[in-house]
C-alpha cells in the first residue's frame, strides 16, 4: 500500500526547494526584464506552449490585473495570424523550460522584425531562446517533483512564482493602489469588497433610526423597532451625535433598576460610539465592526451629525461578507 501522505510531502518539499533556488536568479537580468515591461508603451504579450502556455496565461492575467496591460498568445495561433496582435511598442515574454520549443522559436524572427522587445523565461541560460532575447530570466530547477523527471511540476511552479515576482515588482514600481485594483475587478465578491462604499448600502433619511437625547427609553425602543436595525443614534439640539443605544445595551439594562417610561435614553446610551464616514469602503467598516465586536455603525458627516446607519446584515446582503 502506497503512503500517499508521504509521497505528497515529498512533492511539496521538492517544489519548495525549487522556489528557494529562484532567489539566485533575481539579478541584473531580472531587473532588465522589469525595466522593459515598466517602460513598455504597448502591451506585454506572453507566449508559451503546453504547460508553459497554461502558466503563461495566468502570468498575463496577473500582469493585466495589477497595472501592466498584458494578454496571452498561443504560439501555434501566432503562426497563423495572431502575430498581427503584436506591435513594435510591445514587449514579448516567451516561456519555455527547455528554451528550445519549436513553436516558440519559429516566431522569434518575426517578433524581431516587428521590432518588439523580447524577454525569455527558460530553465537553460544557454538555450536558443535565451540567446535570442533582449534579456533572459532564469527559472532553472534542480529536479521535477515527478519521480520520472518528465511531467512539468517544479518547473511550472517556479515559472508561476517568477511571473508573480515580475508582476508584483511592477505593481509596486507603478504605485498601483487598491482603488486601481478595484477598477479591474468590479465583479463578484472581490469587486464588492473593493468598490462598495457605505453610501451605497447605508440606511438614511426616514430609514435612519435617531432620537433626541431628551427622549425616554421607551421612545428609543419604539424607534429601534420601527427602523429594524437593532440600534438608534442619539442626538442633541444641533443634531450632533451624542451616543448610541443598541439591542446589546437593552439586554444590559434589564438587570438594572431602570424605568423605561421615566428614564431618559441619555442615561443609558453608549457615549462616544464607533462611527464611520459614508465614503468609507464597506470592507473597512466590516474590519471596524469585527475589531470592536459590534453589530452596527452610525455613519456621520464632518460635523459628527448622523447621516446613515448600517449593520452586519447589510454587509451580508450586499455580498461583502
Amino acid at each position: 500500500m502506497k503512503d500517499f501522505k508521504q509521497l505528497a510531502k515529498n512533492v511539496i518539499h521538492i517544489e519548495q526547494q525549487a522556489i528557494a533556488e529562484l532567489l539566485q536568479y533575481i539579478d541584473d537580468k531580472f531587473e532588465q526584464a522589469c525595466q522593459l515591461m515598466y517602460h513598455c508603451k504597448g502591451r506585454v504579450i506572453v507566449i508559451g506552449m503546453g504547460k508553459s502556455g497554461h502558466i503563461g496565461g495566468k502570468i498575463a492575467a496577473t500582469l493585466a490585473s495589477t497595472g501592466t496591460p498584458a494578454f496571452f498568445v498561443h504560439p501555434g495561433e501566432a503562426s497563423h495570424g495572431d502575430l498581427g496582435m503584436i506591435t513594435s511598442d510591445d514587449v514579448v515574454l516567451t516561456i519555455s523550460n527547455s528554451g528550445e520549443t519549436h513553436e516558440v522559436l519559429a516566431i522569434i524572427p518575426v517578433i524581431k522584425r516587428i521590432g518588439a522587445k523580447l524577454i525569455s523565461m527558460t530553465g537553460n541560460e544557454t538555450s536558443t531562446l535565451a540567446q535570442e532575447a533582449d534579456t533572459h530570466v532564469c527559472i532553472k530547477v534542480t529536479e521535477e517533483a515527478c519521480p520520472l523527471g518528465l511531467a512539468p511540476t517544479s518547473s511550472t511552479t517556479a515559472t508561476l512564482v517568477m511571473g508573480d515576482a515580475l508582476a508584483v515588482s511592477l505593481l509596486n514600481a507603478r504605485g498601483f493602489t487598491a482603488d486601481d485594483f478595484a477598477l479591474s475587478h468590479p465583479g463578484g465578491s472581490l469587486g464588492k469588497r473593493l468598490l462598495l462604499r457605505l453610501s451605497d448600502i447605508m440606511h438614511k433619511g426616514e430609514r435612519l433610526p435617531v432620537v433626541s437625547e431628551h427622549a425616554l427609553i421607551k421612545d428609543a425602543l419604539v424607534e429601534m423597532s420601527l427602523k429594524g436595525l437593532g440600534m438608534t443614534a442619539i442626538i442633541n439640539e444641533e443634531s450632533v451625535l451624542q451616543g448610541v443605544f443598541t439591542d446589546g445595551d437593552l439586554r444590559r439594562i434589564l438587570d438594572e433598576k431602570i424605568d423605561i417610561h421615566q428614564d431618559k435614553i441619555s442615561s443609558v446610551m453608549t457615549q462616544s460610539p464607533s462611527t464611520a464616514q459614508e465614503e468609507m469602503l464597506a470592507a473597512q467598516a466590516l474590519k471596524i465592526m469585527e475589531d470592536k465586536k459590534i453589530n452596527g455603525l452610525i455613519i456621520v458627516n464632518d460635523s459628527n451629525q448622523p447621516v446613515g446607519a448600517m449593520n452586519m446584515h447589510d454587509l451580508l446582503s450586499s455580498g461583502v461578507l
